[in-house]
């Protein structure tokens, strides 16, 4: 978790110097205010001299966000919480909290910053950033319990008992967050591809499906969104003529894309065998054709698997009629 909590950090950083302080004021805070030497110190590697100088505007929101950026910076190297002590001899160890203090004064920082401010993109970012792990461990968890309710129980497997919650950090919370930094900031994809990402993870398919629609909506110059679109449709959705769609509409942008042209063929393809197996011969054959057409190489395989059908076809058109 401490690599991810670094890279947010690094993002975090980065996109100030586009956004002041990770807000979305157009204009940038004074040199001398201490937001600003707040950030410059973090970006440093000043922790403790940020926090101060960021303490100084405890009400400002971007000071609260980045002061919220200081606690998980702490938080990389602070040690893992303990379990608390166990309330007796044959009761079962409880679990260790879910968070590090520094996580909570890191988030509590972060739903002040958006408390003051709904729109702050960045700090809504950071609240689904910072409780990303934690719901997707939850849900690893809560999955190997179920396998383990499920199997036979045998001495001394008892599940231990939880800690206390330390508030929402579900899934649905992780993807509030990033919806919400999404609308704050209506141009960037950051956000976008990161509720992708993470609802891919926990398999919500319909909220990838929204993210992946999002993302066309905000990078609509270049193929690979149509593309990645294409494959959820066809591989997760089930759905391959919408990933058909898809496909078409990126080849506009790069028709001679063999790739993508394969994407098709073997869609047809698969179609195809699907008719053929049930002798429904003539549609078969229409998907078969149809493949063909986003075919170059007569040598791929799949040209070989069409010539392959479209030879079986012909050989039960020419059987002899039964008399």
């Amino acid at each position: 978790m401490g690599k991810r909590l670094a890279a947010c950090i690094a993002l975090s950083l980065a996109a100030c110097d586009r956004h002041p302080a990770g807000g979305v004021a157009p204009g940038a805070p004074p040199a001398s205010s201490p937001v600003a030497q707040g950030r410059q110190l973090l970006e440093s590697g000043q922790i403790d001299a940020a926090l101060a100088k960021l303490q100084e505007a405890p009400n400002d929101p971007d000071s609260l966000y980045l002061q919220g950026l200081v606690w998980i910076k702490k938080a990389e190297t602070a040690p893992l919480p303990t379990p608390p002590p166990s309330s007796g001899p044959r009761a079962p160890q409880p679990r260790a909290p879910e968070f590090k203090n520094e996580e909570l004064q890191a988030l509590d920082c972060f739903e002040k910053a958006v408390a003051a401010q709904p729109a702050h993109a960045r700090a809504q970012t950071a609240i689904g950033d910072l409780l990303a792990p934690h719901a997707i461990r939850r849900q690893a968890l809560d999955q190997a319990a179920s396998a383990g309710r499920a199997g036979k129980r045998t001495r001394g497997t008892e599940a231990a008992a939880p800690a206390q919650a330390q508030g929402d950090y579900g899934p649905e919370r992780v993807v509030e967050a990033y919806r919400r930094a999404l609308q704050a900031d209506t141009s960037s994809t950051e956000p976008v591809e990161k509720l992708i990402q993470f609802a891919t993870q926990m398999g919500r398919v319909d909220d990838t499906d929204q993210g992946l629609q999002e993302l066309l909506k905000r990078d609509r110059e270049r193929p690979e969104p149509l593309i990645r679109y294409g494959d959820f449709l066809a591989q997760q959705r089930k759905e391959p003529e919408r990933g058909i769609e898809q496909y078409r509409q990126a080849l506009i942008w790069r028709p001679d894309d063999q790739a993508t042209k394969s994407k098709i063929a073997e869609i047809y393809i698969a179609q195809g065998i699907g008719f053929y197996a049930k002798s429904q011969y003539a549609v078969a054959q229409a998907r078969f054709e149809e493949a063909r057409k986003y075919t170059s190489d007569p040598r791929s395989p799949e040209a070989l698997k069409i010539q392959d059908y479209m030879n079986k076809l012909n050989a039960i058109r020419n059987q002899p009629a039964a008399r």
